[in-house]
């Protein structure tokens, strides 16, 4: 497995090595060793969540507050999707950037987005299920988001506006400046 710093600090790429052959593929999707190594300090993932979405859905931009922020690993199980985390680190060199990778199920790409970080996702293909690990449990009272249009983060999400779904309650999210008052 391949694992590979962003420019985002913290924020990772993990290309797994893939056997292929007449039968169909293998690969080792997580090994705790590998990739503690990798990112440098230990983790410990609590909760596994996978959704079903399709095209032009944009699930974004979310993340928990406080004691209840997450760390995500997260992975394409069928379609493609690109894949955004935005650094919300105020204290960062890179607060307020973001970076967007295509994870799909034929690339077997994952990212990792540790704390501090808003994420999203946009479904480039007919559908694409998304799964990821979380090393926090979801607590519905320190949910958080931002607007996933925001002219400040500017974000590419590959879907064109006539075909964008995002659902109500994302559609109300505020804006960057706003949510990190």
């Amino acid at each position: 497995m391949t694992v590979t710093e962003t420019n985002l600090k913290g924020c990772f790429v993990l290309e797994p090595a893939v056997f292929k052959d007449e039968r169909g593929y293998f690969f080792e999707s997580f090994n705790k060793h590998i990739f503690e190594k990798a990112i440098g300090h230990e983790i410990s993932f609590v909760q596994d969540n996978q959704s079903y979405s399709l095209h032009g859905v944009i699930r974004a931009l979310h993340y928990q507050l406080g004691e209840y922020a997450q760390a995500k690993l997260v992975r394409v199980l069928q379609g493609r999707v690109l894949d955004v985390a935005v650094d919300l680190r105020k204290e960062s060199a890179t607060f307020g950037q973001h970076v967007a990778i295509e994870l799909s199920a034929d690339n077997h790409k994952q990212m990792f987005i540790p704390k501090g970080f808003a994420h999203g996702f946009s479904v480039l293909s007919k559908s694409a299920e998304f799964f990821y690990k979380c090393d926090n449990f979801y607590n519905k009272s320190a949910e958080a988001g931002i607007i996933y249009n925001d002219s400040d983060l500017a974000i590419e999400w590959r879907i064109p506006n006539q075909s964008i779904k995002v659902s109500d309650k994302d559609l109300v999210l505020p804006n960057f400046k706003k949510a990190l008052l």
